[in-house]
């Protein structure tokens, strides 16, 4: 067996954050009335959206802190409209970090796969997400058991792709690096990062990207494709 330690990025990976993030979206938008700011849900989402992507590349780069990522995330899409009300912003906030946690989609074959997997290696999550969400998360949906360790870049207050974060992923669950592969949905945190300190990777193309910088170990377009070659 070459690989004996599984690391999986957990969000769009195995838990189905994209869908999971949107459906309490529409709840908290709906809770807070939130149609007498916007034309409808998807201009509030487009608006959040951009401004998300924004501040976890910001996030990423120690430029905010996660603090002011979240602040300023919920608060954006109301002054894109003249809504300047960040009581009302943080409101919104409670109420989706209060929800999403207890959301159990997974990723199509996620838990057929992990079943799978779970005999045969040491599985764990390396994750940018943040703790009080993660464990929470994958409690909810079941799978958490599969799992010997989950390793969060708030453990060590880096985030991937930083060689730092795989170093301590490698050390704190005692694997050898040429007996580990990294499978997940980012590439840049989770392929090129696990690339950079020699670590084999499989990227999940979730997204249908077609144009890489260099060719990752493997290339799966369904969770069940590991199961071809692990």
């Amino acid at each position: 067996m070459k690989y004996k330690n599984l690391f999986f990025d957990l969000d769009d990976t195995i838990w189905a954050f994209s869908r999971n993030a949107r459906e309490t979206f529409q709840e908290v938008y709906q809770l807070h009335s939130f149609n007498r700011y916007f034309d409808s849900f998807e201009h509030f989402y487009a608006f959040y959206q951009k401004r998300n992507a924004e501040l976890w590349v910001e996030y990423s780069e120690g430029k905010v802190t996660k603090e002011e990522l979240n602040r300023q995330r919920f608060l954006y899409p109301l002054q894109q409209v003249g809504v300047n009300d960040e009581a009302l912003a943080i409101d919104f906030s409670k109420d989706f970090f209060t929800i999403i946690p207890t959301k159990s989609g997974l990723m199509p074959h996620a838990r057929e796969v992990l079943e799978y997997l779970a005999p045969r290696y040491n599985l764990y999550v390396l994750s940018n997400g943040f703790r009080e969400l993660q464990v929470r998360k994958m409690e909810s949906a079941g799978v958490e058991h599969f799992f010997k360790k989950v390793i969060l870049s708030e453990d060590i207050g880096v985030l991937k792709p930083s060689p730092t974060i795989f170093h301590f992923a490698l050390s704190a669950t005692q694997s050898e690096l040429r007996e580990s592969l990294m499978i997940g949905d980012n590439w840049d945190a989770d392929i090129t990062g696990a690339c950079h300190v020699g670590m084999h990777q499989a990227f999940y193309n979730v997204s249908g990207r077609t144009e890489f910088p260099f060719r990752a170990t493997y290339h799966i377009q369904s969770l069940k494709d590991l199961m071809d070659f692990l």
